[in-house]
């Protein structure tokens, strides 16, 4: 049979094993012995703390009270009153109001008037809580362990969670590693360390395949309080990933020197990205490349060999779509009405231009938020045409149509 010593004792390998503070543990454990003294000893509307010294296994108990004045309670007629008017309410079928005048009722487990609680401890004031010393019962140890035991583990449970869900909240919009643990039809869980994460099938990139044991940067989407506990949730084919891989890689990225402007993707296939310098002299393009492609060589490698087509962010929308449409060479770009272009290219540069399946002008219009329509300057027709799409990934500012259409005339 565990006592209170070997409880105390426990705290650490709790701590370390759950990954809890262990102060945290400690609170749990106090309020699990407190509630098991009050079922022991106490009445049902009491409100009982314990002090757990780990050390020695030694425990003490306090009485809590409110400390109140008489405006802060009902008086006897009031609370009679009360109880008339719900009687009638629940007669007549309607429903009764709640009470919005912040009193309390008077209870004389949980609340003490102020004049008696300054007999004992004269600056007290009210509002405050008095805490008054219980008896230590010797056999509370062997009492304890037979009902705080599920209590307490419960508690830890309960902590567990919290601290899981506080940890993973403020690394939303964040790369972490995880490992494939297994696969479950289309859901794939992956440890991240104190948990699981969920990489749902819509965040998955289209034909990329996962085995047990396998290591992924994922990002980290959202975590939910379920009631089974935190649910995290996992991307491989969000946007923004690859903006986070970029920041690992590129040291300009991460200092602020280089500007992740916009990122269009379509995940597994091929993504564009749109950069832009705060410092002069920084070449933002060669920046994110590397020596020898080093640094974009790793983010493809993470990515599976998804093709990244790196522009420079400009203010001018003339220039800016023109680097869109990346690698195709366009001769004009004309700023037609609301966010339209009409993107002049050499008949040999206009499957570049286009893409194939017209993927290249579809990845340009995303990332600019400008409809983009591609024709020769031989023919004069419309060869392709590709609208923007909405996306909370995109973090460019982009021009606005009024002021680029001013640019044109």
């Amino acid at each position: 049979m565990m006592d209170l010593k070997s409880f105390a004792s426990a705290i650490t390998q709790i701590a370390e094993e759950k990954g809890i503070p262990k102060e945290k543990v400690l609170e749990t454990i106090e309020m699990a012995i407190a509630a098991a003294y009050k079922k022991d000893y106490g009445k049902k509307g009491q409100i009982i703390k314990a002090k757990l010294k780990p050390e020695t296994g030694s425990v003490k108990f306090w009485q809590v009270k409110q400390v109140v004045t008489p405006d802060m309670i009902y008086s006897e007629e009031e609370l009679e009153k009360m109880k008339e008017e719900r009687e009638k309410t629940a007669t007549e079928g309607g429903e009764s109001r709640p009470d919005e005048s912040g009193r309390i009722r008077f209870n004389s487990d949980r609340h003490i008037l102020l004049d008696e609680a300054r007999k004992i401890e004269p600056k007290i004031k009210a509002g405050d809580d008095l805490e008054t010393l219980l008896d230590s019962r010797e056999d509370y140890g062997r009492i304890a362990a037979q009902t705080a035991k599920q209590v307490i583990l419960q508690r830890i449970r309960e902590a567990e969670r919290e601290f899981i869900f506080n940890e993973f909240k403020t690394k939303e919009g964040e790369i972490i590693s995880g490992i494939v643990q297994r696969i479950e039809g289309r859901m794939v869980f992956m440890d991240i360390g104190k948990t699981l994460g969920l990489l749902p099938r819509e965040e998955q990139v289209p034909g990329e395949f996962y085995r047990p044991g396998q290591r992924l940067k994922v990002y980290l989407l959202k975590v939910e309080e379920t009631p089974r506990g935190p649910a995290v949730f996992l991307s491989r084919a969000y946007p923004k990933i690859i903006s986070k891989l970029f920041e690992l890689e590129v040291p300009e990225v991460s200092s602020g020197s280089v500007v992740i402007k916009s990122v269009a993707r379509e995940a597994g296939s091929r993504s564009k990205i749109a950069v832009a310098s705060t410092v002069e002299g920084v070449d933002p393009i060669g920046s994110m490349v590397g020596q020898r492609g080093t640094r974009v060589s790793a983010v493809i490698n993470e990515l599976g060999g998804e093709k990244i087509d790196i522009i420079e962010w400009k203010e001018k929308p003339e220039e800016y779509l023109a680097n869109a449409l990346s690698p195709a060479k366009v001769l004009e770009v004309k700023i037609q009405i609301r966010n339209k272009a009409m993107a002049i290219v050499p008949e040999d540069q206009l499957s570049l231009a286009i893409g194939k399946d017209g993927q290249n002008v579809r990845l340009a219009a995303k990332l600019t938020g400008w409809k983009i329509d591609v024709r020769s300057p031989e023919s004069g027709e419309v060869k392709a045409a590709a609208e923007p799409e909405e996306s909370e990934e995109e973090t460019e500012e982009k021009p606005k149509p009024k002021r680029a259409k001013k640019k044109s005339v």
